[in-house]
């Protein structure tokens, strides 16, 4: 079986879910259709830029080709002409078998000439394309005129699938297989004590200055505690400016953005994982984030909140806490409870064995390996 797998952008180091699937799904016989290269091809891959330019008869012809996309398909996002004689060349030479879009958004551009090829393609709803995406009427129209086209349909929440299904977009195969976490290289050692971390962007969506001030209301009689933040983006000098506003700068450390593998490092030994995600003006929301994955199956108490698939992941009292979102009184006591827990060894391990059960990404692949193999088979 070999699987195109297509995706906005190849190589991006923090897209592990994807890259695994790159790497290693039906045994690494795979492809990848992307919208954008940018120069690192880890995985020694055939690959298919989209969006390398229109050649000069495409650029003639595209406004007809936009608008006819749009009315018939409901998006302006599909290959037209040379482009779209190039990616089927691709696909014809490369003997692909099946695509798997790892966004909806991506399975909107494939669809119709995955059909026409007479290749199943399957899609994958990860976050934003099911939150965010589908704000508007047009792109909701987009998505149900897609989803008969579909072979199946994947998700990494329950949650996902319940948010299209209530804008009346459905497909009978769908199923929810989580992103996983590689637990053979996330695993505990031992922990640091009163050690907090909280990893991702410094975005609205993920709203670290709650995180911040919830954790300096609920450490205010702990000098010893520390929370390290990792990564960087438009929120993260008004993040630090707080911690100076709250007299607690020697408490937090800003690290930026850092590699995988130094979050890895930095799970391992933290005692307590902070995620308070929240659903963002523009209606972008997490789909189950692999950051608290990951943290579970090293073994770290999670602090987060009632929102999108985290509620699929945490089993309240048992192996974190959390509150509603944007409650930072809530998040501060909760912190507070996790600190005081009795035996915090004993919810560490329940968080590892949980993460073990659920989350074990090498059991995942195999799960939709046999998803897409057994729909192939009874559609043959």
């Amino acid at each position: 079986m070999r699987a195109a797998i297509a995706t906005g952008e190849y190589h991006l180091g923090g897209e592990t879910f994807i890259n695994r699937h790159i790497e290693h799904l039906f045994g690494g016989n795979t492809v990848v259709v992307c919208g954008r290269f940018h120069g690192d091809n880890p995985y020694g891959k055939s690959y298919f830029v989209r969006r390398d330019g229109l050649s000069g008869r495409d650029a003639l012809v595209a406004p007809w080709w936009l608008l006819r996309n749009r009315l018939q398909h409901g998006t302006s996002r599909l290959p037209f002409g040379e482009a779209k004689d190039a990616l089927t060349k691709f696909l014809r030479d490369e003997k692909v078998d099946v695509i798997l879009a790892e966004f909806g958004t991506q399975a909107l551009a494939l669809a119709p000439l995955a059909n026409s090829l007479g290749i199943p393609i399957f899609t994958y709803f990860r976050g934003t394309d099911a939150s965010k995406a589908i704000r508007t009427e047009r792109m909701r129209a987009a998505y149900r005129k897609m989803m008969p086209r579909l072979t199946g349909v994947f998700s990494v929440s329950r949650f996902l699938l319940d948010n299209l299904e209530r804008n009346g977009i459905v497909h009978p195969n769908s199923n929810v297989i989580p992103s996983g976490v590689d637990i053979r290289k996330f695993a505990p050692q031992d922990k640091v004590p009163l050690s907090f971390l909280a990893v991702g962007r410094f975005v609205e969506k993920k709203a670290p200055r709650i995180t911040l001030r919830a954790f300096a209301d609920a450490t205010r009689d702990l000098p010893e505690a520390r929370l390290d933040f990792i990564g960087d983006g438009p929120l993260l000098e008004p993040t630090r400016a707080i911690a100076e506003d709250l007299g607690v700068a020697q408490k937090i450390r800003f690290h930026g953005a850092q590699p995988h593998n130094t979050v890895r490092d930095r799970l391992m030994s933290t005692q307590f994982f902070l995620q308070h995600s929240v659903t963002a003006r523009d209606g972008n929301t997490e789909g189950l984030p692999t950051a608290i994955q990951e943290a579970m199956a090293c073994g770290c108490i999670t602090v987060s909140t009632r929102h999108a698939g985290i509620p699929e992941a945490i089993d309240e009292g048992e192996t974190g806490f959390l509150v509603d979102e944007h409650d930072q009184a809530g998040f501060a006591a909760a912190i507070a409870k996790a600190i005081a827990v009795q035996d915090l060894s004993e919810m560490s391990r329940r968080a590892r064995s949980t993460a073990e059960a659920r989350f074990d990404n090498h059991v995942l692949l195999k799960i939709l390996e046999k998803h897409i193999l057994d729909t192939l088979s009874v559609a043959a």
